[in-house]
Protein backbone atom coordinates (compact mmCIF):
# COMPACT_ATOMS: atom_id res chain seq x y z
CA UNK A 1 0.00 0.00 0.00
CA UNK A 2 1.16 3.22 -0.86
CA UNK A 3 2.15 6.14 1.76
CA UNK A 4 0.78 8.64 -0.58
CA UNK A 5 -3.04 9.12 0.12
CA UNK A 6 -4.39 10.84 -3.56
CA UNK A 7 -2.14 7.92 -5.26
CA UNK A 8 -3.59 5.18 -2.75
CA UNK A 9 -7.28 6.29 -4.19
CA UNK A 10 -6.11 6.44 -7.62
CA UNK A 11 -5.18 2.71 -7.18
CA UNK A 12 -8.28 1.83 -5.27
CA UNK A 13 -9.86 3.74 -8.26
CA UNK A 14 -8.26 1.15 -10.68
CA UNK A 15 -9.54 -2.06 -9.12
CA UNK A 16 -12.94 0.25 -8.99
CA UNK A 17 -13.04 0.61 -13.00
CA UNK A 18 -12.21 -2.98 -13.53
CA UNK A 19 -8.63 -3.59 -13.27
CA UNK A 20 -7.45 -6.90 -11.49
CA UNK A 21 -3.85 -5.57 -10.62
CA UNK A 22 -2.57 -1.75 -9.99
CA UNK A 23 0.53 -0.82 -9.06
CA UNK A 24 3.03 2.74 -8.59
CA UNK A 25 5.78 2.31 -9.89
CA UNK A 26 9.21 5.25 -10.96
CA UNK A 27 8.64 6.27 -14.33
CA UNK A 28 12.78 6.12 -13.94
CA UNK A 29 12.11 2.51 -14.06
CA UNK A 30 9.89 2.36 -17.42
CA UNK A 31 12.20 0.66 -20.04
CA UNK A 32 11.71 1.75 -23.87
CA UNK A 33 12.79 -0.29 -26.12
CA UNK A 34 13.09 1.03 -29.97
CA UNK A 35 13.24 -2.82 -31.41
CA UNK A 36 9.53 -2.86 -30.09
CA UNK A 37 8.08 -0.13 -31.68
CA UNK A 38 9.69 -0.99 -35.02
CA UNK A 39 7.75 -4.53 -34.53
CA UNK A 40 4.76 -2.48 -35.46
CA UNK A 41 6.00 -2.24 -38.53
CA UNK A 42 8.22 -5.37 -39.04
CA UNK A 43 6.44 -8.35 -38.71
CA UNK A 44 3.64 -5.37 -40.14
CA UNK A 45 0.63 -4.86 -37.41
CA UNK A 46 -3.00 -5.46 -39.32
CA UNK A 47 -3.59 -1.71 -37.70
CA UNK A 48 -0.02 -0.11 -38.69
CA UNK A 49 -1.24 3.39 -39.53
CA UNK A 50 -4.53 3.27 -39.52
CA UNK A 51 -5.32 5.53 -36.66
CA UNK A 52 -3.99 8.48 -34.91
CA UNK A 53 -2.67 6.95 -31.84
CA UNK A 54 -0.68 4.22 -33.28
CA UNK A 55 2.44 4.49 -35.61
CA UNK A 56 3.53 6.07 -37.92
CA UNK A 57 1.23 8.51 -36.08
CA UNK A 58 2.84 8.83 -32.91
CA UNK A 59 5.48 10.67 -31.70
CA UNK A 60 7.71 7.04 -30.83
CA UNK A 61 10.00 5.90 -28.66
CA UNK A 62 12.62 8.83 -28.40
CA UNK A 63 9.92 11.38 -27.89
CA UNK A 64 8.58 8.83 -24.78
CA UNK A 65 11.79 8.77 -23.50
CA UNK A 66 12.15 12.63 -23.02
CA UNK A 67 8.50 13.24 -21.85
CA UNK A 68 9.62 10.19 -19.27
CA UNK A 69 11.94 12.98 -17.54
CA UNK A 70 8.91 15.32 -16.66
CA UNK A 71 7.10 12.42 -14.46
CA UNK A 72 8.34 10.79 -11.35
CA UNK A 73 5.24 8.20 -11.23
CA UNK A 74 3.05 6.14 -12.99
CA UNK A 75 0.06 3.82 -12.52
CA UNK A 76 0.85 0.45 -13.77
CA UNK A 77 -2.29 -1.26 -13.94
CA UNK A 78 -3.35 -5.06 -15.66
CA UNK A 79 -6.67 -6.85 -16.28
CA UNK A 80 -6.90 -10.67 -15.99
CA UNK A 81 -8.56 -12.56 -18.38
CA UNK A 82 -8.96 -16.08 -19.71
CA UNK A 83 -6.73 -16.78 -22.66
CA UNK A 84 -9.21 -18.09 -25.12
CA UNK A 85 -11.25 -15.06 -24.70
CA UNK A 86 -7.81 -13.15 -25.27
CA UNK A 87 -6.71 -14.29 -28.43
CA UNK A 88 -9.88 -14.85 -29.74
CA UNK A 89 -12.01 -12.65 -32.29
CA UNK A 90 -14.16 -11.76 -29.46
CA UNK A 91 -11.46 -9.93 -27.48
CA UNK A 92 -12.38 -7.00 -28.85
CA UNK A 93 -14.34 -5.86 -25.48
CA UNK A 94 -11.53 -6.63 -23.15
CA UNK A 95 -9.48 -3.79 -25.08
CA UNK A 96 -12.48 -1.75 -25.32
CA UNK A 97 -12.75 -2.44 -21.40
CA UNK A 98 -8.63 -1.47 -21.16
CA UNK A 99 -9.00 1.36 -22.90
CA UNK A 100 -12.11 2.97 -21.00
CA UNK A 101 -10.00 2.25 -17.73
CA UNK A 102 -6.92 3.97 -18.68
CA UNK A 103 -8.93 7.09 -19.70
CA UNK A 104 -10.99 7.10 -16.80
CA UNK A 105 -7.85 7.13 -14.44
CA UNK A 106 -6.26 9.85 -16.68
CA UNK A 107 -9.21 11.27 -16.02
CA UNK A 108 -9.83 11.05 -12.08
CA UNK A 109 -6.16 11.68 -11.92
CA UNK A 110 -6.51 15.39 -13.47
CA UNK A 111 -9.93 15.74 -11.75
CA UNK A 112 -7.15 15.28 -8.45
CA UNK A 113 -4.76 17.71 -9.70
CA UNK A 114 -2.56 15.48 -11.64
CA UNK A 115 -3.21 18.19 -14.66
CA UNK A 116 -0.42 16.26 -16.62
CA UNK A 117 -1.68 12.75 -16.19
CA UNK A 118 -1.66 10.86 -19.84
CA UNK A 119 -2.49 7.55 -20.07
CA UNK A 120 -1.47 4.62 -22.63
CA UNK A 121 -2.94 0.67 -23.51
CA UNK A 122 -2.56 -1.89 -25.24
CA UNK A 123 -3.95 -2.48 -28.47
CA UNK A 124 -5.11 0.29 -31.58
CA UNK A 125 -8.28 2.29 -31.37
CA UNK A 126 -8.94 2.21 -34.84
CA UNK A 127 -9.75 -1.95 -34.08
CA UNK A 128 -11.21 -1.62 -31.07
CA UNK A 129 -13.67 1.49 -31.45
CA UNK A 130 -14.43 2.15 -35.54
CA UNK A 131 -13.94 -1.23 -36.79
CA UNK A 132 -17.04 -0.72 -38.96
CA UNK A 133 -15.58 2.75 -40.21
CA UNK A 134 -13.38 2.75 -43.35
CA UNK A 135 -11.23 5.42 -41.94
CA UNK A 136 -10.07 6.82 -38.62
CA UNK A 137 -11.61 10.18 -38.26
CA UNK A 138 -8.83 11.98 -36.49
CA UNK A 139 -6.91 11.06 -39.75
CA UNK A 140 -9.42 12.62 -42.09
CA UNK A 141 -9.47 16.32 -42.94
CA UNK A 142 -12.16 16.59 -40.06
CA UNK A 143 -9.21 15.74 -37.42
CA UNK A 144 -11.61 15.16 -34.99
CA UNK A 145 -11.34 10.89 -33.14
CA UNK A 146 -14.25 10.15 -32.52
CA UNK A 147 -14.07 8.53 -29.30
CA UNK A 148 -11.90 10.96 -27.65
CA UNK A 149 -13.11 10.47 -24.26
CA UNK A 150 -12.13 6.71 -24.39
CA UNK A 151 -9.41 6.04 -26.66
CA UNK A 152 -5.79 6.22 -25.67
CA UNK A 153 -2.40 5.47 -27.19
CA UNK A 154 -1.41 2.41 -28.02
CA UNK A 155 1.85 1.40 -25.81
CA UNK A 156 3.59 -0.83 -28.35
CA UNK A 157 4.05 2.53 -30.65
CA UNK A 158 5.90 3.60 -28.09
CA UNK A 159 8.48 0.96 -27.64
CA UNK A 160 7.45 0.33 -23.58
CA UNK A 161 8.23 -2.87 -22.54
CA UNK A 162 5.58 -4.27 -20.76
CA UNK A 163 7.29 -7.53 -19.78
CA UNK A 164 9.92 -5.63 -17.76
CA UNK A 165 6.69 -3.51 -16.10
CA UNK A 166 4.88 -7.00 -15.48
CA UNK A 167 8.63 -7.70 -14.11
CA UNK A 168 8.80 -4.84 -11.90
CA UNK A 169 5.30 -5.06 -10.64
CA UNK A 170 5.82 -8.92 -9.57
CA UNK A 171 3.02 -10.27 -11.61
CA UNK A 172 3.26 -13.44 -14.69
CA UNK A 173 1.92 -12.67 -17.84
CA UNK A 174 0.37 -16.00 -18.43
CA UNK A 175 -0.61 -18.62 -15.92
CA UNK A 176 -3.58 -21.50 -15.53
CA UNK A 177 -6.16 -21.00 -12.84
CA UNK A 178 -7.93 -23.66 -11.01
CA UNK A 179 -11.07 -23.33 -9.69
CA UNK A 180 -13.18 -26.52 -8.46
CA UNK A 181 -10.99 -29.11 -10.30
CA UNK A 182 -11.48 -26.71 -13.92
CA UNK A 183 -8.31 -25.23 -15.09
CA UNK A 184 -8.58 -22.15 -17.09
CA UNK A 185 -5.22 -20.28 -19.08
CA UNK A 186 -5.25 -17.00 -18.26
CA UNK A 187 -3.65 -14.02 -19.65
CA UNK A 188 -3.66 -10.27 -19.49
CA UNK A 189 -4.09 -6.80 -20.88
CA UNK A 190 -2.25 -3.33 -19.09
CA UNK A 191 -2.06 0.13 -19.58
CA UNK A 192 0.35 2.86 -18.09
CA UNK A 193 -1.00 6.06 -16.67
CA UNK A 194 1.83 8.82 -16.40
CA UNK A 195 0.91 10.34 -13.08
CA UNK A 196 3.36 13.24 -11.68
Amino acid sequence: MTQNRPLQHLMDFALQTGATGVTMISSKAICIDEALSRRCLEPRCENYGLSKRCPPHVSGPASFKKKLGKYSQALFFKIDVPSEILFSSHNREIFQLLHETAASLEKEAIQMGFGNAEAYAGGSCKEIFCQKHMECLALSDKRTCRNPESARPSMSGFGIHVAKLFELAGWTMSWTHLHEAIETKMANVCGLVLIC
